[in-house]
């Protein structure tokens, strides 16, 4: 696999170059570390967006749902998607309201999506989606009943072209700015889980797995 996505007149940043990167490990970075995608395409002539649980393997994003569900249905027809993940890390208190701003993480990639039939290939699929939502999970939890398998609908989006786009770091004002007495810095943003609560109908004595507690307070 390449060091970076190669640049294209698809996947070019062109604001604020300065914040893009197209190396596959940022990019492979920021996918695993949010839980949702916002995914788009265009279908007769209309755009769609259409937020989606997703999983990844390598160059390989696994969408998740149901397999009646007419997100499934309309990406199964259409030639190109485009998925993107943002994670808001702070406000940028400038000196200005133009040069206030937010850091951010985030990505873009760019594929054909394809609808995965085979029953094996779909659960392998969504045992890695299962894994990247919540790790080692999958093995504690009774296997999938056949018709549960059919019911769902697993979309592989193979990475053809991705980019990275970061900012961080204090506001940039301009010169002359610094020299008015209005505070500036930044308020950041956390994004993480809190503390486990048990189902009314849990059986007594029964304790959340290693696995489960190690996500309490893992920040995203």
């Amino acid at each position: 696999m390449n060091n970076e996505y190669k640049v294209s007149q698809q996947n070019k940043v062109r604001q604020l170059q300065k914040k893009a990167t197209y190396d596959t490990e940022s990019v492979h970075k920021i996918l695993d570390s949010a839980l949702m995608a916002s995914v788009a395409f265009v279908h007769n002539g209309q755009p769609v967006v259409v937020p989606m649980l997703y999983g990844r393997d390598g160059t390989t994003i696994y969408l998740h749902g149901a397999r009646k569900a007419r997100i499934i249905r309309l990406l199964e027809s259409t030639t190109t998607v485009c998925l993107n993940i943002t994670h808001i890390d702070a406000l940028v208190y400038a000196r200005s309201a133009f040069n206030s701003s937010m850091n951010y993480r985030s990505v873009t990639v760019f594929g054909s999506p394809r609808l995965i039939e085979d029953h094996d290939e779909k659960l392998k699929a969504l045992r890695i989606i299962s894994e990247c939502t919540m790790p080692g999970r999958w093995d504690e939890v009774r296997d999938s009943h056949d018709k549960e398998v059919k019911m769902t609908g697993v979309i592989a989006l193979e990475i053809e072209s991705a980019s990275a786009k970061v900012s961080t770091g204090m506001p940039d004002d301009e010169d002359e700015d610094y020299d008015i007495p209005i505070w500036a810095g930044i308020l950041p943003l956390e994004s993480k889980f809190t503390t486990l609560q048990s189902d009314e109908r849990l059986i007594d004595d029964v304790e959340p797995s290693a696995a489960i507690r190690s996500m309490q307070g893992k920040q995203l």
